[in-house]
């Protein structure tokens, strides 16, 4: 049975995370160079688009250029996230749950392009992520604060 009580799904797909990357993080080091060392640890990529979202919603108008800048760095810690969830079994569909520390740098790179998506009006793009997120782990949406 799945996490989330499908019988017939397939069971939840737990990455293996990046120490090293999270170790580093965790102790104050410029997000920009872990991703250069990590490039493949998700985690990393959405320190990065995260911190390039901070502030860059809050007027009435989006700073774009912080707004792209979060949807790149985004967009390159889901597609890395993608690559490690099918190395790990992953099908393209399945949960993803949140509760697994390690799925959590991807899970946010899909939140951060999201909210970067729907700042620059690409609405399918923001549905689709949504989807994603829901689809991985419905608590996902509300930890990311896009409920």
């Amino acid at each position: 049975m799945t996490s989330f009580g499908d019988l017939l799904g397939p069971p939840p797909t737990l990455l293996p995370g990046d120490d090293e990357a999270e170790s580093d993080l965790l102790n104050g080091t410029d997000p920009a160079a872990v991703a250069a060392a990590h490039p493949s640890a998700s985690i990393a990529w959405a320190y990065l688009a995260e911190s390039s979202l901070e502030g860059a919603l809050d007027g009435s108008e989006p700073d774009i250029g912080r707004v792209i800048a979060a949807y790149a760095y985004a967009r390159t810690g889901y597609h890395r996230g993608l690559d490690q969830l099918r190395r790990n079994g992953w099908k393209g569909f399945g949960p993803v749950p949140w509760s697994h520390e390690e799925n959590r740098g991807f899970l946010r790179c899909v939140g951060a392009l999201a909210r970067a998506a729907q700042a620059v009006g690409e609405e399918d793009e923001y549905l689709r992520c949504l989807d994603l997120l829901n689809d991985s782990d419905p608590r996902a949406i509300g930890e990311l604060g896009l409920d």
